[in-house]
């Protein structure tokens, strides 16, 4: 009896990674009638992740009010996983698309917001909390999330500041008397697939500030603002290396959660896997198929398809990826442990001809898939 994995990535704006795992279903059971088959959504620490993981491992999902990235009052959804853990995506109060084009300007936004959600996890329990620090609207140093937790950031008269990335020059001190006590017993992993430092040209400053609302000028502010404030943070934290990848993720909450949290930080797909449990459910499978959109050279590093390719490696399963479309460069996934990559679409057509048959392309190329297992082993 064959025994089969499904886990892709969804194609999107067509096909969720739901509904791709139940056309795979379908087309396996047509070609073996009674193969045994495991369902997973999964994604790779952006958009949709806190959903997938809930649904992979029977949590919930909450919602709670907090500041928006000006502020503002803002609804945001969080999940705690069947386990008790939690996860939550710092773009659901503190992102970029909470803003309109206009509003964007990391000198008065703040990571303030999710400092709350991590609060409401730890009421809720959570002593292993995941966050995903993708989208955001901010460059203060992760300043307010550590605000909403406790700590205090005074100028050098003693005054409290706001903690927003036109504070960041003005830390003189940082008070952690205050500092939410459960903090120090719990588990933080955050999801970073950039490993960008906190400052230099290559920093959180430079490179994400300009999508964020920052003028050339307004970078040099608050880069000049940044290395003052990583000056102070190497004086209360022992080992704080500002150079370190990943810790200019998200305007330098990376660097804060590092420091003020002790989080550890793990490309996003691989906490994915690691929280739905993959290596467990890919035990005995004959085959993975996994998948996403459109394959080119990104999808080799770090995204579903390799890091589900490179778990089945480790487990000697062969993968199978099919993708919407793909590039010559995407052969570089047979590489890194894929055993085969099959296009959904197969005839000349229009971007919106493909999309608009995304599912009857789909369940064709699962079809052809399924249909090559049937053939005989020399």
């Amino acid at each position: 009896m064959k025994r089969f994995l499904f886990a892709s990535d969804s194609f999107k704006g067509t096909i969720s990674s739901a509904r791709a795992a139940e056309l795979l279903t379908r087309a396996a059971r047509e070609a073996f009638p009674y193969a045994q088959t495991t369902e997973l959504v999964v994604a790779d620490g952006g958009e949709g992740t806190v959903e997938a993981i809930v649904a992979a491992t029977g949590g919930t999902i909450r919602t709670a009010t907090v500041q928006g990235p000006r502020g503002e009052a803002v609804e945001a959804s969080y999940g705690m996983l069947g386990n008790g853990d939690a996860i939550i995506e710092m773009a659901a109060a503190s992102g970029l698309p909470l803003l309109s084009d206009n509003e964007r300007d990391p000198r008065i936004t703040s990571t303030y917001g999710t400092g709350q959600l991590i609060a409401q996890a730890l009421d809720d329990g959570a002593r292993t909390i995941t966050l995903a620090i993708g989208g955001s609207a901010t460059n203060d140093g992760g300043m307010g999330c550590m605000r909403a937790l406790g700590a205090r950031f005074l100028d050098k008269c003693g005054n409290e500041l706001e903690g927003v990335g036109g504070d960041l020059g003005q830390v003189a001190r940082i008070d952690l008397a205050h500092m939410d006590e459960r903090v120090a017993r719990t588990s933080f992993v955050v999801m970073c697939d950039v490993d960008n430092p906190l400052l230099g040209p290559s920093g959180a400053t430079h490179v994400f500030g300009p999508q964020k609302g920052a003028s050339p000028t307004v970078v040099n502010e608050l880069e000049k603002g940044m290395a003052s404030y990583a000056h102070v943070l190497s004086q209360y934290f022992d080992g704080f290396d500002p150079t370190a990848p990943g810790m200019g993720a998200a305007g330098g909450l990376g660097a804060a959660a590092r420091a003020f949290l002790n989080a550890k930080l793990q490309p996003g797909i691989e906490r994915v896997l690691d929280l739905v449990g993959f290596d467990d459910l890919l035990q005995y499978c004959d085959l993975c198929v996994t998948g996403e959109g459109h394959a080119d050279e990104q999808s080799a590093h770090g995204k579903v398809i390799s890091g589900i390719a490179q778990r089945c490696v480790r487990a000697g399963v062969p993968c199978v990826a099919i993708v919407g479309g793909m590039d010559a460069e995407a052969c570089e996934l047979l590489n890194v442990g894929v055993s085969a990559l099959v296009p959904a679409v197969i005839d000349a057509c229009t971007v919106e001809e493909a999309l608009a048959n995304a599912e009857r392309n789909y369940m064709l190329a699962a079809q052809r898939v399924f249909s090559l297992l049937k053939i005989p082993a020399a």
